[in-house]
């Protein structure tokens, strides 16, 4: 099995390292998400995301030609990430004085961003099979461009996280300290402006399921096994990176689908730490 892992690397290397790097990357992002308790946040982002690439879809069917900019992956990478941004700096000014309430706003997002996908490509030969591809993941077809930028913002994200993470954890923990110390508003929107980057290009590589399973799960994880939130953020990407590379040959060995094995065994290691966790607390 090692000897054929081995062997389909020249032709899958490319997918696997990108699968790889979005389990780093947003398993770091994923700690405030979850230490902040805006796990849905991130769900309707996802959702958001999908709509934008679902227009792009259909904006380049409809008025561009085979062989355009409007057909490319780029443009759709561009409008996923659009939408993410967009996305996430609207809920995190969610709450505000005259706006609807943070939970009202995200919950709005995700449902139109859900439905309105469908709707826009219902009608389009292939576009509905290509978002319910994208809902469904698949990190197959990523190439060595996308590797190269995701590499970047790991690496730009993880220096950042190590340079300034008690300030990091501080404003995820208790935002009003953070901000009586010093801390602008905008740093909560260059914040949400971050993890609406990461996760729309996260999505437009690997699909939903796992970009969305990535941000949540590993942090999850790590939160019933550490007991500050410190460490989490070396916890969570191990338990990212290592999930994710045992889906790749667990996938392949066995002919299934990396995005959903690396979920599923995602979500059976929170299973085993929430009834660990159980059994302590007895």
């Amino acid at each position: 099995m090692i000897e054929a892992f081995r062997d389909a690397w020249a032709l899958f290397g490319d997918s696997w390292l990108a699968a790889w790097l979005v389990a780093l990357l947003l398993s770091v992002i994923g700690v405030f998400v979850v230490v902040r308790d805006q796990i849905f946040v991130g769900a309707a982002i996802a959702q958001a995301s999908t709509l934008g690439i679902a227009l792009g879809l259909c904006l380049g069917s409809e008025w561009s030609s085979e062989g355009s900019f409007f057909r490319s992956d780029s443009f759709l990478s561009i409008v996923a990430v659009l939408f993410a941004v967009a996305t996430a700096l609207v809920t995190a000014r969610g709450g505000a004085a005259r706006f609807e309430s943070h939970e009202a706003i995200t919950g709005f997002i995700f449902l139109l961003g859900g439905s309105g996908a469908l709707l826009v490509i219902a009608h389009s030969p292939h576009g509905l099979d290509d978002v319910q591809r994208l809902l469904a993941s698949s990190g197959i077809g990523a190439t060595r461009r996308d590797v190269f930028v995701l590499a970047l913002l790991c690496a730009t994200t993880l220096a950042f996280v190590a340079w300034r993470r008690r300030e990091l954890l501080l404003f995820a923990i208790d935002p009003a300290t953070a901000r009586a110390l010093g801390v602008r508003r905008r740093a909560d929107l260059m914040a949400a402006a971050w993890l609406g980057l990461a996760l729309g290009l996260s999505m437009r590589v690997s699909g939903m399921l796992y970009a969305f399973g990535c941000l949540v799960l590993p942090a999850l994880i790590a939160k019933s096994l550490c007991r500050a939130a410190l460490p989490m953020f070396v916890a969570a990407p191990l338990i990212a990176v290592v999930a994710s590379m045992a889906a790749a040959w667990l996938g392949h060995a066995g002919d299934f689908n990396q995005a959903q094995v690396a979920v599923a065994l995602l979500c059976g290691l929170l299973a085993a730490a929430w009834g660990g966790r159980a059994l302590r607390g007895r």
